[in-house]
Order: C-alpha cells, then sequence, then structure tokens
C-alpha cells in the first residue's frame, strides 16, 4: 500500500449519491466543495468501533470550535451506501456533520486512499485521513501512517482544529447526575444553560442512585456535577463554581 499526501490538488470531480426523504438526490463535488472552507475525514465504516466512539463524535463535538475558527461544513466521508450512512446518522452524535456516502468508492480512488481490507471481509474501503478544503483545494491532509491495521493518531479533530488555529478554544465537557422529580437538579441545570454550558445529563433511578453517586463521587444527593473532568459537586458547588 502506497498513500500519497494530495495536498494541493483540487478534490475530484465526483457525483455522491445520497437519500433525502426517500428520494433519490445527487450531491456534486462543486456544490460540497467550492466558495467554502470545509474540513472532510473520511474513515473505514459506519457502524466500527473507533469511528463510532471518537473519530465522529469527537469532530461533532468540535465543530462549535470549527465554525468559530472560519469553516463552514464539516463531512464524514466513508465507502459505504447511502441507507448505511442515514442509519448511522441516526445512531451517532452527528448533528454538526454532514455524513456523505462515497458508496462506489469513486472519490476515495481518486483521492489515492482506496485500500484493500478483504482480510476483513470489508473489501475495498477508505484509509483513514482528513482535509481542510478551500475553495476545492486540498491546503492540508493529515493522513494515517502507512502501517498495519487501523492507526487513529493525526486524523482527529484536535489535530486538525490545532492546524486551523492552534489557540482555538474548546467546548466545555459538562455532565450532570440527576433523577426524575429533583427540584435542585432542574435549578442546577438551568443554571449551567444561563451560563451558556451544554451540558450531559444522566438520569438515575430512586433504586440505583444512592450506590452509583455513592460510587463516583461519595455524595448520597443529586445533582452531582463534573466539568472538564473535575468533579464540582451538588447545586450550591455549582453556583459558587458559576460565579466565581
Amino acid at each position: 500500500m502506497t498513500l500519497k499526501t494530495f495536498e494541493g490538488n483540487k478534490v475530484p470531480l465526483v457525483n455522491f449519491k445520497i437519500r433525502e426523504n426517500d428520494d433519490w438526490k445527487t450531491l456534486t463535488t462543486q456544490e460540497l466543495f467550492e466558495n467554502k472552507t470545509v474540513v472532510a475525514f473520511s474513515l473505514p465504516g459506519a457502524f466500527t468501533p473507533t469511528c463510532s466512539s471518537t473519530h465522529l463524535p469527537r469532530y461533532n463535538e468540535l465543530a462549535p470550535s470549527f465554525f468559530q475558527n472560519g469553516v463552514d461544513e464539516i463531512i464524514c466521508l466513508s465507502v459505504n451506501d447511502a441507507f448505511v450512512m442515514n442509519e448511522w446518522a441516526k445512531n451517532q452524535e452527528s448533528q454538526n456533520i454532514r455524513l456523505l456516502p462515497d458508496g462506489n468508492g469513486e472519490f476515495t480512488e481518486k483521492l489515492g486512499m482506496l485500500v484493500d481490507k478483504s482480510e476483513l471481509g470489508f473489501g475495498k474501503r477508505s484509509w483513514r485521513y482528513s482535509m481542510l478544503v478551500k475553495n476545492g483545494v486540498v491546503e492540508k491532509a493529515f493522513i494515517e501512517p502507512d502501517q498495519p491495521g487501523d492507526p487513529f493518531e493525526v486524523s482527529d479533530a484536535d489535530t486538525m482544529l490545532k492546524y486551523i488555529n492552534p489557540k482555538a478554544g474548546k467546548p466545555d465537557q459538562v455532565a450532570i447526575f440527576t433523577r426524575e422529580g429533583c427540584s435542585f437538579c432542574a435549578k442546577a441545570k438551568e443554571a449551567l444553560t444561563k451560563a451558556g454550558l451544554d451540558y450531559v445529563e444522566v438520569p438515575l433511578s430512586h433504586q440505583t442512585r444512592s450506590r452509583i453517586i455513592g460510587a463516583v463521587t461519595g455524595k448520597q444527593t443529586v445533582p452531582q456535577i463534573f466539568i472538564n473532568g473535575n468533579y464540582i459537586g451538588g447545586s450550591e458547588a455549582l453556583y459558587n463554581y458559576l460565579s466565581n
């Protein structure tokens, strides 16, 4: 396998077949890339472990930072058909990403990124890479190293964002443990929203709440809040954190 960079080249001219509202539609390379700044990344397959757990979700999570730094659109490419990509989109954190099926592998092949994964029963698939495309021309490409397996070292979202702007801010990662009917939880969520913090809620049942919260925080009550890997505490601790 020989992988060559395609920096400085125009993206290949290809028609993509997509499904929208149960109808077939065609998207051209020109529509996708011309007069825009686009970040595109490609991966071996929908529903596969690394692609689903890390590659796609992190691009979706950092999408606001990309958009704040001049990127118009983020595209995820895979040599899968439109039906598979649409179902994967429903299954994933992908609301900020266009999932684009390269069903015949034509775009991938013209970039020189089509590889044989027959030993896994995959047939022809895309090598993992990312690229920054400005007005149809590839300014920068991060191509995974040519080594056995499925390396995932340089085509990630953080690497691309760092290239675009090394000082780019990233969204805070916020999680709040709650239970149904908890007024303190409702007020804590309201405070997070007012502070502009997008959070993930982890609802707990009455049967499991005390054991889970006890195991994770050593406390017995909800809400309990974590921000960027740091344990903040309950609602009063959150208010103090936000006021500071």
